[in-house]
């Protein structure tokens, strides 16, 4: 796969870049779960990138980039859904931000969304709900989570089309998650660089290094499959962007906390900004388990 970006391509993510280093530091008085980007959001409204998918120009590959960069800023912002999957929607009035409501559980966004993709088993529909109808739910996964409380009208999608929309789901989820295992690894990277052990940095010693490279392998390799999914817009490679995204996470969640030791347990340093966030994408379309299935499925002929 050539990933060799064209020079529109190569501008766009240089523009979003530019924009997201405005927001790369946690305000020092924050000391809490989710971070929301209010300000961020507004700036994407107002660059028109939310869009850019749908220019033939940029289209999937650099909407892939966009959202893995911005899924690095300590501040979470509905992006994925809106730049990856608004564009495969049917019709074009479902307004952002996007939220996905699964089997009824509470989701990301869901409190601030103008449509959501409801997810009931193997049936996918849409809705516009109106703000009575959401509810805002405290949670850990720093995320801004909410719950649909009321009865909104779903227009259910056929066959084809939900797995349309459950394809580009989890090209948004892997693309996501490429951007936040980066910003989680670059942070424990630059603790383990200053933080001290026996007269020595604790990340000069071997077994820390060992298990830095094998999280920094995976973390690429979310990325290339990501993008991957993202420029062939072929089902399988999704379900194995998703997949691998989702075990990655599991591992490289649990060894970035450890290398932490208590500061990883505290909310004064980021890392749970993102590492939280990862949190919740690990049972989102089904989980692993789901993934797992929809690789057998799409990736394998039956014997």
């Amino acid at each position: 796969m050539d990933f060799v970006l064209t020079d529109d391509q190569s501008a766009v993510v240089d523009a979003i870049d530019r924009l997201a280093q405005s927001f790369n530091e946690k305000p020092i008085d924050f000391h809490g779960f989710a971070l929301r980007g209010d300000a961020l959001e507004q700036a994407l409204i107002e660059g028109e990138y939310f869009d850019i998918v749908q220019i033939p120009e940029y289209g999937p590959t650099a909407a892939a980039l966009a959202v893995s960069r911005l899924a690095q800023a300590p501040f979470a912002v509905e992006a994925a859904l809106s730049m990856l999957l608004r564009h495969a929607l049917p019709g074009d009035d479902w307004p952002r931000p996007l939220a996905v409501v699964e089997n009824g559980r509470p989701g990301r966004f869901v409190a601030q969304a103008r449509t959501l993709i409801i997810i009931d088993g193997e049936c996918i529909g849409l809705a516009r709900p109106t703000p009575d109808m959401l509810e805002a739910v405290d949670s850990i996964f720093a995320y801004p989570m909410g719950r649909l409380v009321g009865q909104p009208q779903i227009t259910p999608l056929d066959g084809a089309t939900a797995d349309t929309v459950r394809q580009w789901l989890r090209v948004a989820l892997a693309a996501e998650a490429s951007g936040l295992l980066q910003a989680a690894l670059a942070s424990t990277v630059e603790h383990v660089s200053v933080r001290k052990q026996f007269g020595r940095p604790i990340g000069t010693f071997q077994a820390l290094r060992h298990r830095l490279a094998e999280c920094a392998v995976l973390s690429g390799g979310v990325r290339w499959l990501a993008l991957q999914a993202a420029a062939t817009g072929r089902p399988g490679d999704a379900a194995l962007a998703a997949s691998h995204a989702q075990e990655s996470a599991t591992r490289v969640v649990y060894d970035l906390h450890q290398m932490l030791g208590a500061m990883g347990m505290t909310l004064e340093h980021p890392l749970h900004l993102w590492t939280y966030r990862l949190k919740a994408l690990l049972s989102e379309l089904g989980g692993r388990g789901g993934q797992a299935q929809a690789v057998a499925e799409l990736c394998f002929e039956a014997g």
